[in-house]
């Protein structure tokens, strides 16, 4: 049989296994490959809810899914061509998004009775029984090849195994024409130091399933996708929740302030700690507490003395938060939460997506209680999220609510490092001078941003009183009903000025029509590849997405009039739709939802925008 090298334009691979068998590793190293070799991509890390699920069962498989292209690359994609499973309860978990000519490579060895019974087959023929035997099945022996590769190396079986993604990956990048350099530099790096008996058998079973995979008959074609025409610059590949770090670190360089960060660790927003928590070396400080509570309390604090001050955090958290974001308010102090949404209620199932923490960032708090709340709509968009975000806090002193989502924090791709010099100062409102009569009234506005001053502590003549208690102008504690009134009600304004200083919403497509598909957040990039694909067939849509939730665009009501019909795609049950609802009762909103702690698929967008059609 003639070997072929087929050149496509993209390719979608997942890989799955027990969540000891590496697999988040292996996609991890399979997208940064594929980054470096000068692919668009987009990642999806799909972890088990359960810390210790029961092996070889379905609740404990993890997966990783890539999507890599020679073009714009918006997605993980909806199916694979290539599904990689080291057991049984991966296929079983697994095998629906196969696309109807992928691949499959599995662990033969790993297919026995007992592991095919634990993962819920009826018969001992899991392929047939979940019809994909009419897929190019590649079941060869991973575990005795990768014990054969590393016999000589006197390693003990238990280590052996654990290597056995590696064969794996060797094998995927075979298939796909995936240079081994990255990989073999990364295992260098990883293992030189502290483990350097690790680095030859790992490097040489990369090797072998590469070398495997070439002789092996059963592929018969492989297949190579050609760098993408990006624009010309330093690019890596990010996660959401790392950018997001990046962005805070950004803004504080920018606003001349140190970046504070008190956390609690909580599933998916905890990267974001260990991440700032790197960088000491450039001021950063962060403090690791024991609750939620105290983790926003010590970061008010900090701001309270001058930094810029984060806290992160996902939904049950941001619970937990609500009273000390109440604080936030009423103190006028700069803040930036992240919640990073994962699907609930309560604990729910703690490493899947949803946007079902929207309700909650809008009016999860006692009292008139308004804040601005925007979203990232990518992994690498977060940066820029986050350093709005601080922008906001710090220029317009009041708590910002960040909203990422699980997808995202966890998601990667290709980011072009930009030039600081391309972002705005950022300047606080900083307190410097008293006024003729020497008395200084920390609740005096600016006439146009109606902000007042930040007075630091310290500041001679500036003294005043803060907590939680209602005052006036002055800072005097007041229980009078008018002038609480009027505090609630400047409070607000303030916050509904901020609508002046961000941009306003952008169509996308025709300027009027029949429908105009709204989204916000995480749903950008599979809006856009319905929408896209729906062109392309010839139907007519516009599309708008929103990174500013409250207050939203000035010119959101103009926009919204010149179309018959607006879907509102998310992944809640209809929460910003609900929300829009009540901003612009005259427009005709309808809603596409999904709860299911996964990410839309591209066709479900195209099926609801074509019926809304």
């Amino acid at each position: 049989m003639r070997h072929r090298v087929i050149d496509v334009n993209d390719v979608v691979v997942r890989f799955a296994g027990d969540s000891g068998d590496g697999m988040q590793l292996t996609g991890s190293l399979f997208a940064n490959t594929s980054a470096i070799y000068g692919n668009e991509l987009s990642t999806f890390p799909d972890y088990p809810a359960e810390i210790r699920a029961p092996h070889d069962t379905v609740s404990g498989v993890s997966g990783f899914q890539v999507h890599i292209g020679n073009s714009d690359v918006n997605t993980p994609g909806d199916y694979c061509d290539l599904l990689v499973v080291m057991n049984p309860a991966a296929l079983m978990a697994n095998a629906r998004w196969c696309k109807r000519n992928a691949m499959i490579i599995a662990d033969a060895d790993a297919f026995t009775e007992a592991a095919i019974r634990r993962a819920g087959f009826k018969t001992d023929d899991p392929f047939t029984e979940l019809k994909v035997d009419d897929r190019t099945l590649i079941v060869v022996p991973i575990t005795t090849l990768t014990e054969e590769s590393l016999k000589e190396t006197g390693m003990d079986i238990k280590s052996v195994h654990k290597c056995k993604n590696m064969f794996t990956l060797g094998m995927a990048c075979f298939i796909y024409d995936r240079p081994l350099d990255y990989t073999l530099n990364y295992i260098e790096g990883k293992f030189g130091t502290k483990h350097p008996e690790m680095v030859a058998p790992n490097q040489k079973v990369l090797r072998d399933g590469y070398n495997y995979a070439a002789n092996l008959q059963m592929v018969a074609d492989t297949y190579h996708i050609a760098p993408a025409n990006l624009k010309k610059g330093l690019y890596r590949n990010i996660t959401g929740n790392q950018a997001t770090a990046w962005g805070l670190m950004a803004a504080a360089e920018k606003s001349g302030l140190q970046l504070f960060c008190g956390s609690y660790p909580i599933t998916p927003a905890t990267a974001i700690l260990e991440e700032l928590a790197i960088y000491k070396s450039l001021g950063v400080k962060t403090m690791q507490c024991e609750d939620e509570i105290s983790g926003i309390c010590t970061a008010i604090g900090a701001s309270y003395a001058g930094s810029l001050a984060v806290t992160t955090t996902s939904g049950p958290g941001l619970s937990l938060k609500s009273e000390a974001l109440g604080l936030a308010v009423m103190t006028e102090l700069p803040l930036v939460v992240v919640d990073v949404q994962r699907a609930g209620p309560s604990t729910g199932i703690p490493t899947k997506t949803e946007q079902t923490d929207l309700d909650q960032a809008l009016y999860g708090r006692n009292g008139e209680c308004p804040l601005p709340v925007i979203a990232a709509h990518s992994p690498a968009h977060c940066f820029d999220a986050a350093f709005n975000a601080a922008k906001i806090a710090l220029e317009h002193m009041t708590p910002v609510l960040l909203l990422s989502e699980g997808f995202l924090g966890n998601g990667s791709e290709p980011w072009l490092i930009p030039s600081m010099s391309e972002y705005p100062e950022i300047k606080p409102p900083f307190a410097k001078a008293l006024p003729a009569d020497g008395k200084f009234k920390p609740f005096e506005r600016d006439p146009e941003t109606l902000v007042p001053r930040w007075a630091l502590p310290g500041q001679k003549g500036f003294e005043h009183r803060v907590g939680g208690l209602e005052k006036n102008h002055d800072g005097v504690l007041s229980s009078d009903p008018a002038n609480h009134q009027l505090m609630v009600e400047e409070r607000a304004a303030k916050v509904q000025k901020i609508a002046d200083f961000i941009p306003e919403l952008r169509v996308d497509g025709p300027e009027s029509g029949d429908l105009l598909v709204v989204g916000w957040g995480g749903t950008l990039g599979h809006i856009l590849s319905a929408v896209n694909e729906l062109r392309a067939e010839g139907r007519t849509v516009s599309q708008a997405h929103f990174d500013y939730i409250f207050p939203v665009p000035r010119n959101t009501g103009e926009v919204f009039g010149r179309f018959g019909k607006i879907l509102v795609c998310e992944l809640n049950c209809g929460q910003f739709a609900n929300y829009l609802r009540t901003l612009f009762p005259q427009a005709d909103i309808i809603k596409c939802n999904k709860v299911q702690g996964q990410p839309f698929l591209v066709s479900e967008l195209k099926d609801a925008i074509t019926e809304a059609l």
